[in-house]
């Protein structure tokens, strides 16, 4: 019983990081959040402070499933999804509830 228990707890776990992003590459991420992201979203910029540790991963997953960049949506739209799934996956990685957390300074 308890190990059937525990494999339930496991499936779950995996089962949840499987909704979460897939086949993007977390340190292209963090070079194009850098360089494309980070220029508007630093403290006092025009789009407001925003690190991975702004959101949770399921707020993340949301985000970017909802394509919810309102701010300059000419550069969010300049980005490949490629580009995009690489940021989303850099982001997911680093969130708040994370096991690496991280505000990307």
């Amino acid at each position: 019983m308890m190990n059937m228990m525990g494999c339930l707890v496991v499936g779950l776990a995996l089962a949840t990081s499987a909704y979460a992003v897939d086949g993007g590459n977390p340190k292209k991420g963090k070079h194009l959040y850098k360089k494309t992201c980070k220029v508007c979203h630093s403290q006092g910029d025009v789009g407001g402070e925003m690190t991975p540790m702004t959101k949770t991963m399921s707020q993340w997953d949301r985000y970017f499933k909802r394509n919810k960049h309102k701010g300059n949506p000419e550069v969010f739209q300049q980005l490949s999804d490629k580009d995009k799934l690489d940021i989303q996956q850099f982001l997911y990685d680093h969130a708040a509830d994370s096991d690496q957390p991280q505000t990307c300074g």
